[in-house]
C-alpha cells in the first residue's frame, strides 16, 4: 500500500465503504460505474467506463486487497473502495514456458489449475485464484500440452466458493 494511502487512512479511520462504483472484467480492465451505469444494469453487462488513465491504473492496482470475508478492494486514501469482478480478482497473463504474472505484474508461479462450465482456465497461486487472460490462451494450452499444469473440471461457484471470493460486495 502507498505510505500517502496509510497516512489517510490514520488521519481520516472513519471514512464510509464505496459499493458498485469500480469494477474489473476478465481481461484485467477496470472500469469506473456512476449511478446512472449503475442504475442500467449488472456488470459485467453494462460495464461502464473503462479506466485508461496509466497513472490512475498503477495507483489502483498497488493498492488493491481483499478483505476477511473475501471481497476485494482499493484502498483510495482514506476510502475502501470495493471492487465487482466479472470471474476471478486476478487476471493472469501467460508467457512463453507457462511464466505467469498478475494484470497487475505481479509474477507468479501455479499452484493448481481448473476449467469450470464455459472452458475458462483458472489458476491459484499465492496471490489466490485467477482467470488466464482470453489473449494468451495459445501460451496456456502450450503449458498444458507440456505437462506444466494439469486443469481438473470445476464449478465456477465451487471455485469462488473453495477460494472464499466474492465477485459482488454488498454493504453490511
Amino acid at each position: 500500500m502507498d505510505p500517502i494511502v496509510e497516512a489517510a487512512l490514520k488521519k481520516w479511520p472513519n471514512v464510509p465503504h464505496c459499493y458498485g462504483w469500480l469494477a474489473l472484467d476478465a481481461r484485467g480492465d477496470w472500469y469506473m460505474r456512476d449511478e446512472r451505469i449503475q442504475h442500467a444494469g449488472p456488470f459485467p453487462q453494462v460495464k461502464g467506463s473503462r479506466i485508461e488513465h496509466r497513472k490512475l491504473i498503477e495507483f489502483i492496482e498497488r493498492n488493491y486487497a481483499a478483505d476477511a470475508t473475501g471481497c476485494w478492494f482499493f484502498q483510495n486514501g482514506p476510502q475502501r473502495v470495493y471492487v465487482e469482478l466479472e470471474a476471478a480478482p486476478w487476471v493472469w497473463r501467460v508467457a512463453a514456458g507457462g511464466q505467469i504474472s498478475s494484470h497487475t505484474g505481479l509474477p507468479c508461479e501455479a499452484q493448481a489449475s481448473w476449467l469450470d462450465e464455459q472452458d475458462r482456465l483458472f489458476i491459484a497461486t499465492r496471490l489466490g485464484l485467477g482467470i488466464v487472460h482470453s489473449m494468451d490462451m495459445h501460451e496456456a494450452a502450450l503449458a498444458v500440452e507440456q505437462g506444466l499444469w494439469q486443469p481438473q473440471a470445476a464449478r465456477h461457484a465451487d471455485l469462488l466458493a473453495r477460494h472464499a471470493v466474492q465477485l459482488k460486495p454488498l454493504p453490511p
